[in-house]
């Protein structure tokens, strides 16, 4: 299994970004007003989440990478504004003053997650046309494209946003979300989990019938290739050539909050790298592996993929 070099590879995230905060406390007694934990929080962090945490997954793996999304014009707007640029990902993050930017609170006693709080709302129509037309000027200057759709309203013209990179001949991989997957049609290739998947074609009796009804959405919407990660059974990817399948890292599973995103920013550098779908599906394998085994919304670094490989 080799990996190719990926310093020159320059990959163009968009989608929905959010802001994952953690409070790590310790728990010690029960409230005497519910019975609920009390946890006295220690110490606070702040991570990328969404389509930010793509972004980070791709630099992390040593790729040329730009992202493109909107936030709200409050702190956890300029949080990830500053995480960006830590990270040496070239952000551009239109501000929409009536978005409250998506934060996702966690609360943890003792390394385990006891409560997750979300805070949220959809953009408006006219700051995500200001991104299309931003879109258009960063498509000539990179080799792949990633859509990360979390259904927050970030990806309004998605459809166009396919049809836009097609015709620039850029390769376009989609992280879907919700039963409407006809607006993903012309995409290189779609990264369905399981349920996500489950919820488009139904369920399937065994892997006969998965290969079929896999294979039939692929031809209906014209993509190169499926790719099911499912959890402990490991990812399937379904091209012209037939499936071909990935087992899951035997590993100790720590937490699987953004093993999806590891998973597409992975493919997307291999293949925009030189790598054809089934390398790039081992190699995502392996990068999630890693990260499973790490807390929260974590990256795969290039040195890490090479000592898991």
């Amino acid at each position: 299994m080799k990996i190719p070099a990926t310093q020159s590879t320059r990959v163009l995230v968009v989608g929905d970004v959010m802001l994952d905060r953690y409070w790590f406390g310790d728990v010690s007694r029960i409230s005497p007003e519910a019975p609920v934990p009390v946890v006295k929080v220690e110490r606070m962090e702040e991570r990328p989440g969404g389509a930010a945490n793509v972004a980070r997954n791709c630099a992390a793996l040593g790729a040329k990478t730009s992202l493109l999304s909107v936030v709200g014009a409050d702190d956890a707007g300029r949080s990830l504004m500053r995480l960006m640029s830590d990270s040496g990902i070239a952000a551009s993050l239109h501000e929409d003053a009536q978005l409250s930017t998506t934060v996702k609170l966690r609360v943890l006693g003792r390394q385990q997650q006891l409560l997750r709080i979300d805070f949220e709302n959809s953009p408006d129509h006219e700051v995500l046309k200001a991104k299309l037309a931003e879109y258009a000027q960063l498509l000539p200057n990179v080799d792949v494209v990633i859509l990360s759709d979390y259904g927050k309203g970030g990806l309004a013209h998605i459809g166009e946003m396919i049809r836009m990179a097609r015709a620039a001949g850029k390769a376009v991989l989609v992280d879907p979300k919700g039963d409407d997957y006809a607006r993903y049609a012309g995409a290189t290739l779609l990264t369905p989990n399981r349920s996500e998947l489950r919820e488009v074609v139904g369920r399937w009796k065994d892997e006969v019938d998965l290969t079929n009804r896999a294979q039939a959405l692929r031809e209906e919407l014209g993509l190169t290739g499926l790719l099911v990660t499912r959890s402990e059974e490991g990812m399937t990817l379904f091209t012209d050539q037939g499936p071909t399948h990935e087992a899951a890292q035997a590993r100790e599973v720590y937490d699987v909050s953004g093993a999806g995103d590891t998973v597409i920013a992975t493919l997307a550098v291999m293949l925009g790298s030189g790598s054809d779908m089934a390398a790039a599906m081992q190699l995502a394998n392996k990068a999630a592996g890693v990260v499973v085994a790490k807390l929260g919304t974590a990256t795969c670094t290039l040195d890490e993929l090479k000592a898991a490989v």
